[in-house]
């Protein structure tokens, strides 16, 4: 077991530093002259701009500029902001909290809804509560998650007065954007839970157990909902990733503080030491997150635990 998780570990080093590289790589191919959107229209000279360039490093080849920003990042210095010169670790830092707080509200809707929907439209099969499971499952994968945040927002904030509008700070601004986040993931874990429940419970081992006297809720809960959480295990962990993906827009929509937000800023203002920031930090959430799910597949299925 110590060895599957230390090979998964340096993995996810990998894809760390691979995402990294590739973001770097596209921020170095944009077009755009980051050393002019630092003067911000200022009237300098041609000298003047070629003396900050050189400065900052910019006219040296991409190797050694990610070289040396690699190198940087591993001592802990994630360098300062081209815009505002303010470092970037702090910044980040400081915004961590609110998009953390949002993802995770995001994936409780996202495990409690897909799971709990799943499960009763596979129980109950071609009923009402199948047909609108599904429904519900096919309009969270349908609808794009900015589109329901001004749905929800629109409802609940404008005309009903139930919920702030937009900012941070109370759990009243987490409901809306979280809701309209997580009815994305619920939407591929409810047709993922129903359609693995029915398949087993289409296996000889539950007309066995139902054969033997068994609860029917125990069959259902016990041994059917248990198998079927491997494949929404997988999906959860993917999801984890959407999600934090999902931050910017909804950040955005919701004029939410948070690093889903200053990354939207710095891609536009082509701030390349921030986004490398952002990447950084979400790549290590993502990988942390899908390194917990390859071990929790062995707590919930014995048989992975005694071959690994």
């Amino acid at each position: 077991m110590a060895g599957t998780i230390l090979t998964r570990l340096l993995t996810s080093l990998l894809v760390v530093v691979g995402s990294s590289m590739l973001v770097f790589l596209i921020m170095y191919v944009l077009p755009g002259d980051p050393v002019l959107q630092m003067l911000d229209g200022n009237a300098t000279s041609p000298e003047a701009i070629a003396d900050l360039r050189h400065q900052l490093g910019l006219d040296q080849p991409f190797y050694e500029q990610f070289s040396r920003y690699f190198i940087h990042l591993l001592q802990g210095d994630f360098g300062q902001s081209r815009i505002t010169q303010a470092p970037v670790l702090p910044k980040i830092l400081e915004q961590v909290p609110a998009t953390l707080a949002l993802t995770f509200v995001s994936a409780v809707v996202s495990i409690v809804v897909g799971i709990l929907l799943g499960v009763l439209s596979a129980i109950h099969r071609n009923g009402i509560i199948d047909v609108l499971a599904r429904f519900v499952g096919l309009f969270g994968i349908s609808m794009p998650s900015f589109w329901t945040g001004i749905l929800l927002l629109l409802l609940f904030s404008i005309k009903l007065g139930w919920f702030p509008a937009m900012g941070s700070g109370s759990w009243k601004t987490l409901v809306l954007p979280g809701i309209a986040l997580g009815l994305v993931g619920a939407g591929f874990i409810v047709r993922m839970v129903r359609n693995t429940m029915l398949e087993i419970l289409s296996e000889p081992f539950i007309l066995t157990l139902r054969a033997k006297g068994l609860a029917e809720r125990a069959v259902m809960y016990r041994h059917a909902l248990r198998n079927s959480l491997i494949p929404a295990l997988t999906m959860i962990g993917v999801m984890i990733g959407e999600l934090l993906s999902g931050t910017v827009v909804i950040e955005t929509v919701f004029a939410r503080q948070g690093i889903g937000r200053i990354l939207a800023d710095a891609i536009m203002a082509k701030d390349i030491p921030v986004v490398q920031g952002v990447v950084f930090f979400t790549a290590i959430i993502y990988v942390s997150v899908n390194v917990l799910v390859d071990i929790s597949y062995s707590l919930v299925d014995p048989r992975i635990r005694r071959s690994t």
